[in-house]
């Protein structure tokens, strides 16, 4: 489904992705987890081209990835992406934020895009606020809103950036909760996060990435047992201990 191969993304001196090589099958749930500065959210910005690398290739659902607005535009339609803030338009309501995408990039009409975004909604448990305006909400009800608004677009995998770190503790859990609910129906998704818990019982590999290389892959079961690297049993020690 996602396929990296000898990528590079450089910022003028400083190497911020080392060659990295990953690939991601239809259906897998993989967590990049790593130090803050670690290059986990460039790489996944760089999957759909909202940051350009200078080296190596991307294929997103057998499309590579050019540079070119053509190839970055069908690859977007292909992929969902929810960041760590909500970047709802403040000005649209719930509902409107969730049509407004797939009526512009996807032509499609406004009772069929209405129909869905009340479906996607009512999936995030957010059905009742469809016409409250997003600073009318929690912080975890926008990012619900926001997975919903991904969704909208009918996408064949689904990457996060920290979704939860911007949140206070007691909204995490529904996020999470929703982010569950979407992997148990066989979403491919790339998640950015320090919730080790969610690592635990979502991902099919963990993969632990520092100064912008990945240091080491494996299922959770062996990567929170078992890490082979020191930098990895260091950076677990730490969250681990945080939590």
């Amino acid at each position: 489904m996602i396929s990296l191969s000898g990528v590079e993304k450089w910022y003028g001196a400083f190497k911020a992705l080392d060659n990295i090589n990953m690939s991601v099958a239809k259906g897998e749930k993989i967590v990049l987890c790593g130090p803050s500065g670690s290059g986990k959210s460039t790489l996944i910005r760089c999957i759909n081209h909202l940051e350009a690398y200078q080296k190596g290739d991307i294929h997103v659902g057998g499309i590579m990835l050019g540079h070119g607005s053509k190839t970055i535009d069908a690859v977007r339609r292909e992929v969902g992406m929810v960041f760590q803030q909500f970047n709802l338009f403040p000005h649209l309501t719930v509902l409107q934020n969730c049509m407004l995408a797939p009526m512009k990039a996807l032509g499609l009409d406004k009772a069929q895009t209405e129909d869905r975004a009340r479906q996607l909604l009512e999936r995030v448990k957010i059905s009742e606020q469809a016409d409250k305006y997003p600073a009318q909400l929690s912080g975890g009800q926008q990012q619900r809103v926001a997975i919903a608004r991904a969704l909208c677009m009918r996408p064949k995998a689904m990457l996060f950036d920290e979704p939860t770190s911007a949140l206070d503790p007691e909204m995490v859990k529904e996020v999470l909760d929703t982010m569950i609910s979407l992997a148990e129906e066989g979403m491919t998704m790339i998640c950015v996060t320090h919730e080790m818990g969610f690592a635990r019982q979502v991902a099919d590999r963990v993969i632990f990435m520092a100064s912008g290389a990945i240091v080491e892959e494996a299922p959770p079961a062996e990567f929170f047992s078992n890490p082979q690297h020191e930098r990895t049993r260091k950076f677990l020690g730490e969250i681990l201990g945080r939590h």
